[in-house]
């Protein structure tokens, strides 16, 4: 019923859409394919854009089957014949995307939006081909709501690689916020925004990210995040940072009371710099407690731990440390040929408190070649490679992949001139 409902709402979107086009060509619009909006002459634009991706590969290790075509180290086996035997072919479209932006003129400054959907099930349709909204968002001025990517996040950190997930150590997130920007020029970029609290990169339900029984998690304050950026000829250096109020609630009526709260923070440090005309690095470290539902692939933001202090308590609650980092390359052979390659890492500095198969180190590594016979068509072949180590048994467990993609893009731009 809920997927009807969302197939329902996106439908409605696209005919709303398709209905603004027309109305756009009775107004005599200029349409055009992949251009860009002029900039010497005021108008009102849209884009709707997207592409058709088909990815296809071969798991040489096991993986959890609800992620039989991405690389995440979390979702390897922590134990022997977890997820069955090793050698599986994969087939999957779920990176095919849509959007619509919009630009319109208002007399209080210019009204940016954009809508965006692709195919990738996660949460409650993990493993499944269906439509997930990634953006919902409108900006005004110096203002912004809805759906989009975290202050605390830097997308121009993530690769041009072929696997859909990308670097597990990466901060990656789309959260619903209201941010506010007192800068935004050509060379520096500063944004405060208050996102919503206790939500999991799975998009799932936050009561997974805490390790106790019968604890009820509440929130009763906003996330709050923060950016700064500095642009020049060299590339950028940007600088973010991020705090929240994790609070629990016992539920079990026993003597023992685990109800608290504690702070999460961190900090996160990234850049583009450009090495000459055909090579450019892309890197990111971040450090921080309770800040894993923020990373791209990562267990609880809170954990059991031992307490020491005089207390009726024999264990309490803590914000999980954690340190991570990506390093990638891309360099440009020719106009029709590139490569990227690079590695991730996180490491969870894990509680007394956990067991001893929990999630402890992640690392992720790629290389490619990719290959633009001409400007909407890419095509490329990539060699993905993952290992998890357990906290405290000794256990460790590694994949190798070799996947293939063609992604064909359209885009169809429509712009009218507004009257001065």
């Amino acid at each position: 019923m809920k997927r009807n409902k969302r197939i329902s709402f996106i439908i409605t979107m696209l005919f709303l859409t398709l209905i603004h086009s027309i109305k756009a060509q009775e107004d005599k619009v200029t349409t055009r394919g992949n251009e860009a909006a002029p900039h010497k002459e005021k108008v009102d634009s849209m884009t709707i854009y997207g592409f058709a991706m088909g990815d296809a590969g071969y798991n040489f290790n096991n993986i959890d089957p609800n992620w039989f075509d991405v690389v995440r180290p979390t979702k390897l086996p922590a134990f022997k014949n977890q997820f069955g035997s090793d050698g599986n072919t994969f087939f999957s479209v779920r990176q095919s995307r849509l959007g619509v932006k919009s630009y319109f003129n208002t007399r209080f400054g210019q009204m940016k939006t954009i809508f965006e959907i692709d195919m990738f099930g996660v949460g409650v349709d993990a493993g499944e081909t269906t439509i997930r909204l990634r953006h919902a968002y409108g900006e005004l001025g110096h203002f912004g709501a809805g759906q989009t990517h975290s202050p605390f996040m830097d997308i121009d950190v993530f690769p041009n690689i072929l696997d859909y997930w990308g670097p597990n150590g990466m901060i990656f997130f789309r959260n619903v916020q209201i941010r506010y920007m007192p800068i935004k020029k050509d060379n520096s970029q500063l944004t405060f925004a208050l996102e919503r609290p206790g939500a999991s990169q799975d998009m799932g339900r936050y009561s997974s990210n805490i390790e106790l029984d019968s604890i009820e998690p509440r929130f009763p304050f906003p996330d709050f995040s923060a950016e700064y950026r500095q642009i020049g000829k060299f590339g950028y250096v940007r600088l973010a940072g991020i705090v929240r109020r994790i609070m629990w609630k016992d539920q079990n009526p026993d003597s023992l009371d685990l109800s608290g709260g504690t702070v999460g923070w961190g900090f996160n440090v990234s850049t583009n710099l450009n090495l000459g005309k055909k090579d450019i690095f892309r890197g990111q470290f971040v450090y921080g407690r309770g800040i894993q539902s923020y990373i791209n692939d990562a267990p609880s933001d809170v954990a059991l731990k031992e307490d020491v202090s005089p207390s009726p308590k024999p264990v309490k609650a803590v914000p999980v440390p954690m340190i991570s980092m990506v390093a990638f390359l891309e360099h440009t052979w020719s106009k029709k040929f590139s490569t990227t390659i690079g590695y991730s890492m996180l490491t969870i500095d894990n509680t007394d408190g956990q067991a001893d198969d929990a999630f402890h180190k992640g690392q992720y590594a790629i290389v490619n070649l990719l290959y633009y016979p001409t400007d909407n068509l890419m095509a490329g072949i990539e060699y993905q490679w993952a290992k998890r180590n357990n906290f405290n048994d000794g256990w460790s467990s590694h994949l190798n992949k070799i996947q293939v993609s063609v992604k064909y893009k359209f885009s169809q731009y429509i712009y009218r001139k507004v009257n001065s």
